[in-house]
């Protein structure tokens, strides 16, 4: 191997690492950590379980008198209707002050006369801070039963990406509903959705325009202001 092949090896590596990294994967990083995996399958058929005849039972939970086609098993699709706004506000201020004095009287030694000493000092601080975050959230996504549990509740997540001319947007919904709560049109709040989480992120220029630039960024880090 001569030497322009050992110099031209490196500007090679680089360049396909530089490709690799632009067409990776088309989530963002640190988005594609937070996918849930997806809900087991389950067989189509399932053996009946004994009942006694009551809407509710230790063994099913929750078992309503008529369930017609409302999601209640593992794959089913259920809509959740996005009503999301938060709105959330602090402000905090302090202030204190300090003063101190001392004095101190010499003696008269020579016969100049008595010499009076003082000194004083004192801090004030004053500081105040406000912040405060809006956050709207609207919309429908499906997602999917993932588990049914004892108590009638059911785990469900999914997602929803969205490919636009400038970028790419993902939205992913997880979290735990009542299946009491699901209409007959297979729809539930949002607001009924316990331990909800709900991830918005994106990639493509709009986000990007939305950032500062590396140039800013190491000046914002290194400054003592």
């Amino acid at each position: 191997m001569n030497t322009r092949t050992l110099l031209t090896l490196p500007l090679t590596l680089t360049l396909g690492l530089s490709l690799a990294a632009c067409g990776g994967g088309s989530r963002p990083a640190g988005f594609a950590a937070t996918l849930p995996p997806p809900p087991p399958l389950q067989s189509a058929y399932a053996a009946p379980s004994a009942t006694d005849g009551a809407i509710y039972s230790a063994a099913q939970g929750y078992a309503p008198l008529y369930n017609g086609n409302r999601a209640s098993q593992v794959g089913d699709l259920v809509t959740i209707v996005l009503i999301d706004r938060t709105v959330t506000s602090k402000a905090t201020s302090g202030k204190t002050s300090r003063d101190g004095s001392a004095g101190l009287t010499l003696p008269d030694f020579i016969g100049i006369g008595q010499e009076d000493l003082s000194a004083s000092a004192g801090s004030t601080f004053n500081g105040s801070g406000t912040a405060a975050q809006t956050s709207t959230l609207r919309g429908d996504l499906t997602v999917t039963i993932a588990e049914i549990r004892p108590n009638g509740t059911a785990l469900v997540r999914g997602e929803k990406v969205l490919n636009l001319s400038q970028g790419e947007e993902w939205v992913q919904v997880s979290g735990i509903i009542r299946l009491a709560d699901i209409d007959q049109d297979n729809r539930i709040s949002s607001i009924r959705v316990a331990d909800a989480r709900i991830s918005y992120s994106g990639k493509g220029a709009v986000q990007q325009a939305g950032k500062p630039g590396w140039l800013s960024r190491f000046f914002a880090a290194v400054s003592p202001f």
